[in-house]
């Protein structure tokens, strides 16, 4: 019988000594437990609290972040909250040397960011809704529509499905049903080349040797991403929350 801990376990006690060390308690959000296939009860903030009298639970600034800056910009989650993004910048410079105009290299700087900084799971919806106030329709719809369409080759440009789909997720791997009827609405859509060309500069960008800096594109974004000037998270958009969670995702409530 193994009585090692778990790295979960690992990973709470260590939250636990900290929260004793540095007066605050982390109560991880539900979604992340189920991550984890945790379907046990929630943590009891209150007697946690009780059991360190001098800990509160984490409303503000996480400590154990970057601070952000008061009003925040795209660049901001970029430097400060968004994991490594050189798969990003460099599907980016690609769209650049193939001639895309610049709302695509946009869209092709932005397709992944929420699976960089908000959630792996249907990433393509997900990041769509997250800039849909601050870029062209276009763009959204071309997000959107990548996570689709790199499930189907389209020849006429080169795409074939990735062979490391066939690795990662089976040979016998088959797209949900709805990713099936997004593609036959999609396939017909004025805009189905946009979303296609990220899948195109997409696949090619996986190289661990290329470095990108995130201020060639600092024009670019100027020019096609509508910066609130309250800042990402508090202009009082319709997705401002989504942003505000990446601020601060340990919030408590």
């Amino acid at each position: 019988m193994n009585d090692q801990p778990t790295l979960s376990q690992r990973a709470d006690a260590l939250e636990e000594k900290m929260s004793r060390e540095l007066d605050y308690i982390v109560i991880k959000s539900r979604l992340y437990s189920m991550a984890e296939g945790d379907m046990s009860p929630p943590p009891n903030a209150a007697a946690l609290m009780a059991a360190n009298p001098n800990a509160r639970v984490l409303m503000g600034d996480d400590p154990r972040l970057p601070q952000m800056p008061e009003k925040p910009t795209l660049m901001d989650f970029f430097k400060y909250r968004f994991g490594p993004a050189a798969h990003l910048l460099q599907s980016a410079r690609h769209a650049v040397k193939g001639g895309l105009s610049e709302k695509m290299v946009l869209a092709c700087l932005l397709h992944d960011i929420s699976t960089i900084g908000f959630i792996r799971g249907d990433h393509g919806y997900w990041g769509a809704q997250l800039v849909e106030p601050y870029v062209d329709e276009e763009v959204t719809w071309a997000i959107r529509a990548h996570q689709v369409l790199r499930f189907y080759p389209d020849p006429s440009v080169g795409y074939e499905y990735p062979q490391s789909y066939i690795k990662t997720f089976g040979a016998d791997y088959r797209p949900d049903p709805y990713i099936e009827e997004d593609y036959q609405r999609m396939r017909n859509h004025k805009w189905y080349m946009s979303g296609r060309m990220i899948t195109v500069h997409d696949i090619y960008s996986f190289d661990p040797n290329v470095h990108v800096e995130l201020e060639e594109f600092t024009d670019i974004i100027g020019r096609n991403f509508r910066q609130p000037k309250e800042g990402l998270g508090f202009d009082n958009s319709p997705v401002a929350h989504m942003w505000r969670a990446m601020i601060r995702p340990a919030k408590y409530l």
